[in-house]
């Protein structure tokens, strides 16, 4: 028995049917499951459950215990350009009538569709977009005599689907002081963060900008405080400046603590002045001793990452293992570094006080050759 958008369901006069489903769900205890409505036992022992929910933060915690959750991850791009080539677009041009020869698309095309038409964890707005090629193509086949074929070009999309959608954030070609290059998780999958830090004259201040949520401000309190003490006894004036961090895209709600690495190292960047290569993308929650611990969505931020033109990844060591989720190829094509704590991530990032970084350790902006931007 299937219970679809469990996360949905709601509390009101009209009773909490969460509290109905402890119950039902639970096999110790639905072996006579009484329906008020009916007023009969049924015995739903045997019965299996699979519930579907879009997050769990929803779901009452006593009602979430009895259940097993199971995490499916976000398509990466080259699965959804398999499923649109072998599943979607099959299936769409025989709903339009129209034979699959008569419609031409590139692999180049359908990849550019899903970067710039689409942003979602499934193939649902995809598919809506391939319809508007089959329209597309139906009104351009009865106007030829005979009707051949349609092809579409990248150079049609805007025609076709109208102007760019969605911008995939690519890497800067120039590294400043206090900016770092982050990643990030979110519900349709991984994105690569700038995250911002400026300071001030003024009174050890901390401004947090980029609607933050409660997590990853103490994130960057955290990422302040650490900074403080690796540089405590220095001459840098923390008590007569303020600082300012800020994440672009301030309408996107961000939260989590696996920005703690990258905040950390903005800091410390713009606090010794020393730029970071915006070539090397970083995530992990720091605490205050340091220690870089781990975090989700690891698969998501490297395919972010590796979109971006990112070949660089600073992760924490305890998710050396999430790797395996990842095609090779990818694998191939990415150098991934694994850090304990805060001393390896400064030492990565050549921005250790006492040392000057390994030679070759992490390659300098102008001599990584990997950096390749989407073309215009």
């Amino acid at each position: 028995m299937l219970l679809d958008e469990i996360d949905k369901v709601g509390t009101d006069f009209r009773g909490d049917p969460a509290s109905a489903l402890l119950e039902a769900l639970d096999p110790e205890q639905n072996q006579s499951f009484l329906d008020h409505y009916f007023d009969v036992p049924f015995d739903l022992s045997k019965v299996f459950f699979i519930t579907t929910a879009n997050s769990l933060d929803t779901i009452p915690p006593a009602l979430r215990d009895r259940l097993e959750v199971i995490e499916m991850t976000s398509y990466s791009r080259e699965e959804k350009l398999h499923i649109a080539r072998n599943h979607l677009l099959p299936k769409t041009l025989s709903d339009h009538g129209i034979k699959p020869e008569q419609l031409q698309l590139s692999d180049e095309t359908l990849g550019i569709l899903i970067d710039r038409y689409t942003r979602e964890a499934g193939v649902r707005n995809l598919q809506r977009e391939l319809a508007q090629f089959c329209r597309y193509a139906a009104e351009k086949l009865a106007s030829l005599n005979p009707p051949l074929f349609v092809n579409v070009s990248p150079g049609d999309l805007d025609s076709i689907l109208g102007p760019q959608k969605f911008f995939n954030e690519l890497a800067e070609d120039k590294g400043r002081p206090g900016v770092v290059t982050g990643l990030a998780w979110t519900a349709v999958g991984g994105e690569i963060l700038k995250i911002e830090v400026t300071k001030m004259d003024g009174k050890g201040k901390l401004t947090l900008t980029g609607q933050l949520g409660n997590v990853m401000k103490e994130s960057a309190q955290i990422a302040l405080s650490r900074v403080r003490a690796d540089w405590a006894g220095s001459d840098f004036p923390f008590d007569k400046m303020d600082f300012h961090i800020h994440v672009p895209s301030g309408a996107i709600p961000k939260d989590g603590p696996s920005a703690g690495v990258a905040l950390y190292i903005a800091l410390t960047s713009l606090v010794a002045g020393a730029e970071v290569n915006p070539l090397i993308a970083m995530t992990g929650e720091i605490t205050l001793r340091g220690a870089i611990l781990p975090v989700g969505g690891i698969k998501e931020k490297v395919l972010a990452a590796h979109r971006a033109g990112i070949r660089t990844l600073i992760l924490p060591e305890q998710n050396r293992g999430a790797l395996s989720e990842l095609a090779e190829g990818v694998k191939e094509e990415m150098k991934f570094h694994w850090v304990r704590d805060s001393e390896e991530v400064l030492t990565l990032t050549g921005l250790t006080k006492d040392k000057a970084p390994p030679p070759n350790l992490v390659p300098r902006l102008q001599d990584d050759m990997s950096y390749q931007k989407y073309p215009a």
